[in-house]
């Protein structure tokens, strides 16, 4: 017999939408010829350029050898430079990036936020945001228990 607990039973919750999302996000992400994981990596690149892999590999949820096959086929698309600066080598987001972000982060946004909008009210919004805020919060302090 299965004995979840109530926390249990949220971090199944979260994990199936987590899923869904990701999954109905790479079908919308389509139509720009992109994955949720690339978008994600250019939004970081994004907003922390410039930025080493080891440094964008520690911001997204993907292997170093992951990021490389992906930086590599974003510097093959035109969408991402990498520069030696000295022994370090950065990456930034190329103005053909730029320009397709401005496009296609509004749509994204409205299709994620739409999640939400359609079934809870502002006010339950205001309250997920706060409690899963706490979680998070939580989570980056915790320590994971002894073997």
């Amino acid at each position: 017999m299965r004995e979840n607990t109530l926390g249990s039973l949220i971090w199944l919750r979260l994990m199936r939408f987590t899923n869904q999302s990701n999954q109905m996000s790479n079908v919308f992400l389509k139509r720009f010829d992109l994955t949720t994981a690339q978008f994600d990596v250019l939004m970081q690149i994004r907003i922390y350029q410039p930025l080493t892999q080891m440094e964008l590999a520690e911001r997204v949820t993907i292997t170093q050898g992951g990021i490389s096959r992906m930086l590599a086929r974003l510097e093959k698309e035109g969408y991402i430079t990498r520069k030696l600066d000295w022994k370090t080598k950065t990456i930034s987001l190329t103005n053909k990036a730029e320009k397709m972000l401005e496009k296609v982060t509004p749509e994204q946004v409205a299709f994620q936020s739409s999640f939400f909008d359609d079934v809870l009210t502002e006010e339950e919004q205001q309250t997920l945001y706060k409690l899963m805020t706490k979680v998070h919060k939580h989570s980056q302090k915790k320590e994971l228990p002894p073997v």
